[in-house]
């Protein structure tokens, strides 16, 4: 097992800034998932990685090794992309065996790595089998077992699952985790899916715009995001951002008090983040709005209520609301974030009693 660490990383094309000062350290055998909208800058981290492309400044360093100045080929790391690349005139064997014969290795070794790597992706009965015969899933597990077989330390994976329906791509998210821990071997996955990253990341990477905008556990990002791009970018349905005004020591529209800000925050605005599955409706709920509208999902609803000038989204069972009625709720404080409106970045906040 490899750790990588990546210090300072800056990437320009034709002059415009597309990775700035990146750094990352990962531990031994973890998945790292790399979240964030299309040109972000995730994919061209990869390349760096794996040496397809060259930074303009910074270091790179697998385990030991300074690998940012060796040629692509000295890294030994496994690359896959979204798009699978396999030989349509080779069998499954042929196409597992393909980098090992580049490699010169022995034929006794290729034959028993290419059977022990069919058996763990599981394609051992399909090993006759030609790409055009197998279904988007197998072929793209012959893409990860192509790089499995070469032992790298290092997997990076460039949003592999992408050209799958949903359907298959719920299931392969499950087998890629399951392999990666067989594997032990450190994974750096890269996708803008967020159900992706949740389900599967030991940690997660939250880019935007070249930098990186939080790391932490899945967990810790979708509760305490570090900005107003990090909440939004995560969550379905997306987080309700209310603009919140300050006066006579209360925040409204909700009325939290003034207290659950940080000492000596000394402004009258702020933007209140409210997590639709964090607005609860009840009999004897604080609040009160119409219902605007509900999109029935089967197992819930996404309710729009009409909340003074504001328009909240919020998640119930079906049941529960019916379009116009007025229906009263509360918010789950816990569940509350509040941010800077110039900055963006999420204060810290005093715990407060629940309303």
């Amino acid at each position: 097992m490899s750790q990588l660490r990546i210090k300072s990383l800056n990437k320009n094309f034709s002059g415009r800034k597309v990775l700035e000062d990146i750094s990352i350290e990962t531990s031994d055998g973890e998945l790292v998932v790399i979240l964030g909208p299309s040109g972000c800058g995730k994919s061209t981290l990869l390349r760096l990685i794996s040496g397809l492309d060259a930074p303009e400044s910074g270091e790179i360093y697998i385990g030991d090794r300074r690998v940012d100045i060796l040629p692509p080929q000295k890294r030994n790391v496994a690359l896959v992309f979204q798009n699978y690349a396999l030989y349509p005139h080779m069998t499954v064997a042929q196409n597992l065996a393909f980098p090992l014969k580049i490699a010169r290795v022995k034929k006794e070794e290729i034959n028993r790595r290419v059977e022990t790597t069919a058996q763990l992706i599981g394609l051992a009965d399909r090993m006759k089998t030609y790409p055009s015969e197998l279904s988007g899933g197998q072929r793209q597990r012959v893409a990860l077992g192509r790089a499995i077989i070469r032992q790298p330390d290092i997997y990076l994976l460039d949003e592999p699952l992408s050209n799958l329906d949903a359907d298959l791509r719920a299931r392969m998210r499950h087998d890629l985790v399951e392999l990666q821990r067989k594997l032990g071997t450190t994974t750096i996955y890269v996708t803008h899916d967020q159900t992706e990253a949740l389900t599967m990341a030991d940690r997660l990477i939250v880019m935007e715009s070249g930098k990186i905008r939080q790391t932490g556990t899945p967990e810790e990002i979708y509760s305490q995001p570090a900005d107003i791009f990090v909440a939004s970018f995560l969550g379905l349905p997306k987080i309700n951002l209310i603009d919140g005004d300050i006066g006579n020591n209360l925040i409204q529209p909700f009325d939290i008090p003034a207290s659950r800000l940080p000492q000596n925050y000394n402004v009258s605005k702020v933007v209140i983040g409210l997590r639709p599955e964090d607005i609860v409706f009840l009999p004897e709920g604080k609040y009160s709005g119409i219902v605007k509208g509900v999109e029935y999902m089967g197992d819930r609803a996404i309710v729009l209520i009409e909340f003074g000038h504001y328009t909240l989204i919020a998640v119930a069972a079906p049941e529960r609301v019916k379009e116009k009625e007025r229906i009263l709720f509360n918010i789950r404080q816990d569940g509350l974030h509040l941010f800077d409106r110039i900055s963006s970045v999420r204060l810290k906040q005093d715990t407060m009693a629940p309303s």
